[in-house]
């Protein structure tokens, strides 16, 4: 990757955090003293949700980040609906993580994980040419096992990252677990992106000798 690519990433990354993370602790904070702890939190919500609408409209199309803040709000407001208070609305992406995460770990046990798929899907988006090599490459028994091991990585961190913000949110207060669930959020998905890029160079690696062999 480049220097100025590398640059960028970082940049979108400390932008998203502060928007999705620091600005909605200072609103929070700063509403507490006029409203209740849930409106405030409520209306804290609205920050990172008006932000991916923003992306929405302008690039039309959504990035995964922005659909999970979005399935996120959803859930917040369906709590609300139900009954539910503050501490479910900080869960909101808990729960789509942790959604996520099992729907990982369970197709471990389809014929084809969901890496599989999402991998089809984006890296060889637009070349027939490569997506037939990726699924000539599904019948290699290693190539097979990388992506299960991909999958399971990705199923545990995702689940991982839900139960630990489940546990922080009930020890934690309102605006100390507002300041941390994202660096939570972004460290774990960071770790798993980073795994599948290290891990995916190795393996490359090993498939050419494979199949050069063959």
């Amino acid at each position: 990757m480049k220097v100025s690519s590398k640059k960028k990433l970082i940049q979108m990354i400390v932008i998203s955090i502060v928007i999705n993370g620091v600005i909605p602790v200072v609103v929070y904070n700063l509403l507490i003293n006029y409203y209740s702890s849930f409106v405030s939190l409520l209306i804290a919500t609205l920050i990172p949700l008006g932000d991916n609408l923003y992306h929405l409209v302008k690039y039309k199309k959504a990035d995964a980040f922005g659909l999970l803040m979005l399935t996120g709000f959803v859930l917040s407001l369906l709590a609300f609906v139900l009954g539910g208070n503050e501490r479910l609305i900080l869960l909101r992406e808990s729960m789509v993580t942790g959604l996520l995460g099992l729907l990982f770990i369970a197709s471990l046990f389809f014929s084809k994980p969901l890496i599989y798929h999402f991998a089809i899907r984006f890296s060889a988006e637009g070349e027939s040419e490569k997506k037939g090599q990726f699924a000539k490459n599904w019948e290699l028994p290693y190539f097979r096992n990388v992506l299960r091991i991909m999958t399971a990585i990705w199923g545990i961190a995702l689940l991982g990252e839900a139960i630990l913000k489940i546990i922080l949110v009930y020890e934690l207060s309102i605006p100390a677990f507002l300041a941390i669930s994202q660096l939570i959020f972004y460290g774990v998905i960071g770790a798993a992106i980073l795994f599948t890029i290290v891990y995916r160079r190795y393996a490359k690696v090993r498939l050419d000798n494979l199949i050069n062999i063959q």
